[in-house]
């Protein structure tokens, strides 16, 4: 059986880069232990879905990367949010917030 959090992360992967990128530049390792630490390792980012997320999201705009240090000291490439990437997560949080209202009044209803 097909694990859920796997088909649930399935087109929220980008939004949710675009937010830990909001707050703070992170680079790809960090990115993905953000999101397990936040999401109480219920999400397991691997590199094969985080990089070409990484990638595409660079591709349309909503992401700069560029070359920095990493916490331990080491060169690393750090991804930030740009001024469209802002606006894609602003879209997309309240496109989020109506489609999960509607859900929970179905799923939640007695």
């Amino acid at each position: 059986m097909p694990d859920p959090s796997r088909e649930l992360l399935h087109g929220t992967l980008e939004p949710l880069i675009l937010k830990c990128v909001a707050l703070t530049p992170r680079h790809g390792y960090a990115i993905a232990r953000w999101l397990e630490d936040a999401t109480g390792d219920v999400l397991q980012i691997e590199d094969g879905s985080l990089y070409p997320a990484l990638y595409r999201m660079e591709e349309r705009g909503w992401i700069a990367a560029e070359w920095g240090t990493s916490d331990l000291g080491r060169k690393a490439k750090l991804y930030r949010i740009t001024p469209a990437g802002r606006r894609r997560l602003t879209a997309v949080v309240a496109e989020w917030a109506r489609f999960a209202s509607a859900i929970s009044k179905v799923l939640l209803s007695v």
